[in-house]
């Protein structure tokens, strides 16, 4: 046996009160709060299973197992810990007195990713036509943010509009925790790593950024902005690394704006507040703006392009899509679907210019707004 199926075995011995919730290919979160309390969700909704722990040393016994092969620590001087299981699904660990109902152990369950725009219209959260614009987005190198709270789907999302970026582009994905798992073959992972116990190794999302840049990246990909690290990626965006892909933790592309501004007023470089927003507001193209609703489901709210700012320096959005809701059908579930609004995209004449026409079927009224106008006036188009 290798280290990683000692692992492996292990890690299922020391879980196996939650085994059933592990093994549940519908669950896709296990929540512990102490040894006698774990919720899961399933389909977007968090229920209360009777799952426990015999006491609290075997949840420790557990999460110190985790631990001790991901070479980190938990104990009174490391109140909480990241870390990730065999399978590649992702934990957090908060241990008392932090944690003041014990420990707590919240394992989002890997899934195993065949994601595309395509399963995501199966899903009803996209729409054919506004998973061609996104798909065209990519391929004409927008910066595009996913934006969204907590479960949303901000991952999921990333990784569907990856699909589009072509084979032969190079591609450096960086992560803080591993999640992303592209289909093109030219892909290099990279991710950051804790401090060991002396203080010493620690590997930021900001230093492997730096290192990106060295790499002949045709794309770069952060699976999600948290810190000083957005003012490199802003950066980039407008210094000739377009077509760059990211998500950040906020409720309306003007909140995900203000986010990406406050994260790089964090970095050690100063910073004044204009010149942030600025470039913020210069290297932002296109939000895509995700929403859980009460029924668990997860949908794309808005897809919203950034016109820069004011005059008053504020930012400027206008809807492409909006989801537009017709009610809830008889189990339940609510109804609707991204619709377009009529708004022309600022950068429209580009499908044109780069031939990418061929992919357009669904959007000419969006591309090629003149041909439709033509064609309906009887004009030669």
């Amino acid at each position: 046996m290798d280290t990683n199926q000692i692992y492996d075995s292990t890690v299922k011995h020391f879980l196996t009160p939650i085994r059933s919730l592990m093994d549940d290919d519908e669950v896709t979160e296990v929540m512990v709060i102490g040894p006698n309390t774990v919720y899961f969700e399933r389909h977007g909704i968090i229920h209360q299973s009777d799952c426990k722990f015999p006491d609290n040393a075997a949840l420790m016994a557990a999460v110190q197992n985790i631990a001790e092969f991901v070479n980190r620590q938990i104990d009174e001087n490391h109140h909480s810990m990241d870390a990730r299981l065999p399978d590649k699904s992702r934990v957090h660990v908060v241990v008392a007195p932090a944690s003041r109902r014990g420990t707590c152990l919240t394992i989002r369950k890997f899934q195993q990713s065949s994601f595309r725009l395509d399963s995501l219209i199966e899903r009803g959260s996209l729409t054919a036509e506004a998973a061609e614009f996104l798909r065209l987005a990519v391929m004409l190198h927008k910066n595009i943010v996913v934006s969204g709270g907590t479960g949303t789907g901000k991952t999921s999302m990333l990784n569907a509009m990856s699909a589009a970026i072509p084979e032969d582009e190079r591609i450096i994905v960086i992560e803080d925790s591993s999640e992303l798992q592209l289909n093109q073959k030219h892909t290099v992972y990279l991710e950051a790593q804790p401090p060991r116990p002396d203080g010493k190794g620690g590997v930021t999302i900001r230093d492997l950024f730096v290192d990106s840049l060295r790499m002949r990246p045709d794309r770069i990909i952060v699976g999600e902005v948290r810190r000083g690290e957005a003012l490199d990626l802003i950066q980039s965006m407008i210094s000739g690394h377009a077509g760059s892909l990211t998500t950040v933790h906020a409720n309306t592309p003007r909140d995900a704006a203000s986010r990406l501004e406050t994260l790089c007023l964090m970095s050690d470089t100063s910073l004044p507040l204009y010149v942030a927003r600025s470039q913020v507001a210069s290297a932002m193209h296109l939000v895509v703006q995700l929403i859980r609703l009460p029924d668990g489901s997860r949908r794309v709210q808005t897809i919203s392009e950034s016109l820069g700012l004011d005059d008053h320096d504020t930012y400027v959005w206008q809807n492409l899509y909006e989801f537009k809701s017709h009610g809830r059908d008889q189990s339940g579930r609510i109804q609707g679907q991204l619709e377009a609004t009529g708004v022309v995209p600022t950068f429209a004449d580009e499908v044109a210019q780069l031939g990418l026409d061929h992919h357009v079927q669904h959007t000419r009224d969006l591309f090629f707004p003149d041909s439709i106008l033509a064609t309906s006036t009887g004009a030669p188009s």
